[in-house]
């Protein structure tokens, strides 16, 4: 009778083959398929606003946010693309020699473009359907909020939120490997994922939808007035720009990201389900 999912050991195993074909993507395929993703996360993203942006309970708000935004990486990993935060696991089949750092830091540069050309595509989108007018403008105003908030994080808060969220995204990636059905899949992607996002912490592609989207609400003059209404000051305003964007979020964040999904997942599992049955094998 077939397992119906594989132990850790065995995702260890499945994902030096995995990392070694992601590798090894040409840069065409890892730039569509990186626009793919960043499309996906920014549809979760936009969704789990439109659902929140009249919910004062900050704790309420952000439970249901994670309870929509895990579809984004369902899309991502049933559907098929190339998001920079799973990538991560790549390292795995760097560490096991399967592929080479620098075909490692290729995909990962051309994934991050595409993935911010997607989350772009869908944030301008967004902009120009008319949805930030929803609750008489609360929506467009909400978004500007979301995204000076992002902008203002000092740089340690957002690394190591970073972290903490690719920590959680790359176990979802992890465990979504072990399952054999798509329902499966679906299970062991949403909890971590709805972990994540209640907690609060920062992903960095999700944020590539979230700023650029609070940018362009900006330059509305009603949602704008409105963002100021329900207390974005004018220092986080000054804040929300896009050099602020990169310096503020997306740099520390995506270290974050690196560290979170790349050494505590990716490093970790493959030190101890990889490497020491190596040595072990070499010893007998």
């Amino acid at each position: 009778m077939e397992k119906m999912f594989l132990n850790p050991a065995e995702i260890a195993q499945a994902f030096i083959e995995t990392g070694r074909k992601k590798a090894n993507l040409s840069a065409c395929k890892m730039l569509l398929l990186g626009i793919l993703a960043g499309a996906f996360i920014a549809f979760a993203s936009e969704g789990s606003n439109v659902a929140i942006h009249t919910i004062d309970s900050l704790g309420l708000a952000k439970a249901l946010a994670g309870a929509l935004f895990s579809t984004g990486l369902m899309l991502v990993i049933i559907a098929g693309a190339e998001l920079f935060t799973g990538n991560n696991l790549i390292v795995i089949a760097c560490a096991e020699r399967e592929a080479p750092w620098k075909r490692l830091l290729k995909n990962w540069l051309f994934v991050y473009i595409g993935n911010f050309i997607g989350s772009f595509i869908v944030a301008f989108f967004i902009y120009q359907s008319g949805q930030f007018n929803y609750s008489n403008g609360l929506l467009g105003a909400f978004t500007i909020k979301t995204a000076a908030y992002k902008t203002g994080l000092s740089f340690k808060n957002a690394f190591f939120m970073g972290i903490m969220c690719n920590w959680l995204v790359c176990l979802a990636v992890w465990m979504a490997a072990s399952a054999r059905d798509i329902a499966g899949k679906i299970l062991a992607i949403y909890f971590p994922i709805w972990l994540f996002i209640t907690s609060g912490f920062e992903h960095s592609v999700a944020n590539m939808y979230y700023i650029p989207a609070g940018l362009l609400a900006k330059t509305n003059e009603t949602w704008l007035n409105k963002a100021i209404e329900i207390g974005v000051t004018p220092d986080k305003l000054n804040l929300l720009t896009w050099s602020g964007m990169l310096t503020n979020n997306l740099i520390p964040v995506t270290l974050g990201n690196i560290v979170g999904g790349a050494l505590f997942v990716g490093i970790f599992y493959w030190f101890i389900y990889l490497y020491k049955e190596k040595q072990n094998n070499k010893v007998n």
